[in-house]
């Protein structure tokens, strides 16, 4: 078999055979075939797509192509949720606790930010003491324990993958549905759980732009995690404006923290509400008014919150700065952002917005920049919101007192303001199942 005749046959439009997909993934994983040769099949696939079959194969291949983790211990109560990446997006936090007090197990692999878009183990870091690694013997011996652990993404966990993804980043070709369905698929499948819950999100703070283009990409990849043995759902979600109102490591803890324990309603709340629902009904097999029930239960009586302290403390965090905030690292400078005439927000650029603080320091520009956990920005007016000249809008945080001017100035060109109030859009426009 050779690479050049399956480029050829991919450029021509062909359907590959599940054996040279598996001789694509085995010899690049191995270093046999090279980057030229990888990158010319990629943007084959670009440009002539792949059937549900070559997609299922090539998840299958990248997941096998380094270590998985067995759950099977836990039979039907495995459960993980991802989110295809927002700003905001702190719902890890409260929808493991919440679905994990009502008995799933969650063993739940997590990433870093890059970019505008932050990662729930730099968010967990900001928690003095928490250890984001764990051995694989302590990982499902807490799982066992408490239900729940949550660390960074370790081991050799598809190095199919991550050659690839690097690849695709710097040759164009990362907006390809097949390539991204099996990127994703191939890392929860390899993470083992049985149960799935996808937040796909869309907007300008998103990589798909449209609903349209995030239903594409949530039904494709419901039909591969079916194809491949699992429970899975994906909720197509707004990130046309930021999840809640703290954006930044330590001030994303504390509104999570701050919605478990019943003192925010918002529309941060509403969504894992819903994503906590769809992995409840997953988990247990109920349907959804019985499985929302349940996790209104677990938010009221304060079992939710009760299980994220004893997650907390047990990966080595002082859960008692889920009870005092002045515990987290404090930020040297505050700075006011206030509104230039009045009207109402008719838009905000969620990436912009992130960009916004990644320039105070609460995110990560490279993969060796460090993180000021203390930075970020706490929004006081949202789309919708009417606005009077001097309202303050959203509030920065930093210890670059220099970075400040350019990060206002970033702010203030993700914002609209205009003399009517704009038509309401969904939070969550559809669920797949």
């Amino acid at each position: 078999m050779r690479m050049y005749d399956i480029i050829e046959k991919k450029r021509n439009g062909g359907e590959l055979t599940d054996e040279e997909i598996r001789f694509f993934i085995n010899g690049f994983t191995d270093g046999t075939i090279p980057d030229y040769q990888a990158s010319a099949l990629m943007m084959a696939v670009w440009f002539k797509g792949m059937t549900e079959r070559e997609t299922v194969t090539l998840t299958e291949a990248m997941e096998k192509s380094g270590d998985t983790v067995d759950l099977s211990r836990y039979g039907s109560l495995s459960a993980d949720k991802h989110s295809t990446g927002g700003v905001g997006d702190k719902t890890s936090l409260i929808v493991t606790p919440i679905v994990a007090s009502l008995g799933a197990k969650i063993a739940k692999m997590s990433g870093r930010g890059l970019g505008h878009t932050g990662g729930t183990v730099d968010k967990l870091e900001s928690i003095d003491g928490y250890k984001t690694t764990l051995t694989g013997e302590e990982f499902l011996n807490q799982v066992d324990e408490i239900g729940l652990a949550v660390i960074g993404q370790s081991g050799n966990l598809t190095p199919a993958d991550k050659k690839l993804y690097a690849l695709r980043d710097v040759t164009a070709t990362v907006d390809s549905i097949p390539l991204i369905t099996s990127s994703i698929m191939s890392k929860k499948l390899a993470a083992g759980s049985h149960n799935i819950v996808l937040d796909v999100k869309c907007g300008s703070g998103a990589f798909m732009k449209t609903p349209d283009d995030a239903e594409t990409l949530a039904t494709e990849m419901v039909k591969i995690g079916k194809a491949c043995g699992r429970n899975i759902a994906a909720v197509i979600t707004d990130m046309d404006t930021p999840l809640g109102t703290n954006i930044g490591n330590s001030l994303e803890v504390i509104e999570a923290v701050r919605v478990l324990k019943g003192e925010v309603d918002n529309d941060l709340k509403t969504v894992c509400i819903v994503l906590a629902t769809e992995l409840t009904s997953l988990v247990f097999g109920i349907d959804t008014a019985e499985a929302e029930k349940r996790v209104n239960e677990a938010l009221s009586s304060g079992k939710a919150f009760e299980k994220m302290k004893q997650w907390i403390t047990a990966q080595g965090g002082n859960a008692a700065c889920l009870e005092d905030f002045s515990l987290f690292k404090q930020p040297k400078y505050s700075y006011d952002i206030s509104a230039e005439k009045d009207g109402y927000i008719s838009s905000m650029n969620t990436e912009k917005i992130g960009i916004s603080s990644v320039i105070l320091g609460a995110g990560r520009e490279s993969k060796e920049d460090s993180i000021d956990f203390a930075a970020g920005i706490v929004l006081k007016k949202k789309t919708g919101d009417a606005v009077k000249k001097g309202d303050v809008l959203a509030t920065l945080y930093t210890d670059r007192e220099g970075s400040i001017a350019n990060a206002e100035k970033m702010f203030l060109e993700a914002l609209s303001i205009s003399d009517t109030a704009p038509a309401p859009k969904p939070l969550v426009y559809k669920i797949i199942r």
